[in-house]
């Protein structure tokens, strides 16, 4: 079986820790009866928290690892001595998780800044000591109280990844090969369908303090939204992406028709929600290398009444082009410092 390397929905059990016990304890000092309550209060459990990480793209550690406990506080002891608050378990989650209750489906809260907590799971108070019970009239009390459980929740955990652009296209459009071609990143590339499995994010250096985040979605085909190919998995990562690009293998490499590929992938988008065609977007027609390239850019012009950039990988042409049209998009909402 092969291992899994992205996990983008996870359902874990978040359990804080429970508070320390108070303590029932009498000092021992001659001339005072019964010696005088000091007992020391439990400590505080720690609590589970989802820290945004941006140097994390998947939630495979918890997948491998779904149970989250932080650890207990500490019981009161004699001297007024109040036990050690329990550590809370720092969970690092990429940027875009949702957590959501699993019993009832309701939104916890959604982590979206890197470095940013989410308590998912809170730790028990720690119990009193008998010291809070002395009075005039009560000068030796026996009462204590035990700490509180701590919270426990079955949690489901949904990645919506965070991105300033989104290639969206059919398989083996050359999506991946484009986002090596304009990022950092190195996406598998080979010379057949749905090569890319999961999202993959690159940044584009804008310059020399800012980047822009563009993620490959993995290849959309008619009937995505109903579960073909791929299925719908990987489209509510276009959820929070502001910026569209639709990639046209525009040789049509594959057989199939741009103009159908290019239809059909915004009526799958319309589909999952009809809101995301109503963002700003660009459309490369892609594979211009290829012999028929270059008529079927005419056709598709004509017929979709866009004006796509022609673009190739293999030999770099509209490349720059397109990195400046990006840019240029996406610099008025991230202006320089």
């Amino acid at each position: 079986m092969k291992a899994r390397t992205f996990v983008d929905t996870v359902t874990i059990q978040a359990c804080g820790g429970d508070g320390g016990n108070g303590c029932t304890s009498f000092r021992r000092e001659k001339y005072v009866p019964y010696g005088g309550p000091d007992g020391g209060d439990g400590g505080h459990g720690g609590h589970v928290i989802l820290k945004g990480s941006r140097h994390e793209d998947s939630l495979i550690g918890l997948y491998f690892d779904p149970h989250v406990r932080a650890e207990e506080g500490g019981h009161g002891k004699g001297a007024q001595k109040t036990g050690r608050n329990g550590a809370s378990a720092m969970v690092p989650v990429p940027l875009g998780t949702q957590a959501y209750l699993a019993d009832d489906n309701s939104l916890v809260g959604d982590v979206v800044e890197d470095g940013q907590e989410l308590v998912v799971a809170r730790g028990g108070r720690g119990g009193l000591g008998n010291v809070h019970w002395k009075s005039s009239t009560n000068r030796a009390p026996t009462r204590h109280t035990d700490g509180q459980p701590g919270e426990r929740f079955t949690l489901r955990l949904t990645l919506k990844l965070i991105a300033d652009a989104g290639l969206i296209g059919y398989p083996n459009a050359g999506k991946s090969s484009l986002l090596r071609a304009l990022t950092d990143a190195h996406p598998k590339v080979a010379p057949y369908p749905f090569t890319t499995l999961h999202p993959a994010i690159g940044a584009l250096e804008v310059d020399e303090f800012r980047r822009m985040r563009i993620v490959d979605v993995p290849g959309i085909i008619a009937g995505a939204h109903e579960g073909v190919g791929l299925g719908f998995d990987f489209l509510r990562h276009i959820e929070r992406v502001p910026f569209m690009v639709f990639v046209v293998d525009m040789a049509g490499s594959e057989g199939r028709d741009p103009v159908a590929d290019y239809r059909s992938v915004r009526e799958e988008m319309k589909a999952y929600r009809e809101d995301l065609l109503k963002r700003p977007a660009l459309v490369v027609a892609n594979k211009m290398d290829l012999q028929e390239a270059e008529a079927n850019l005419k056709a598709f012009r004509r017929k979709t009444r866009t004006k796509p950039i022609p673009v190739s990988t293999i030999t770099g042409d509209g490349i720059a082009e397109l990195r400046s049209a990006l840019i240029a998009a996406w610099s008025p909402a991230h202006p320089a410092v």
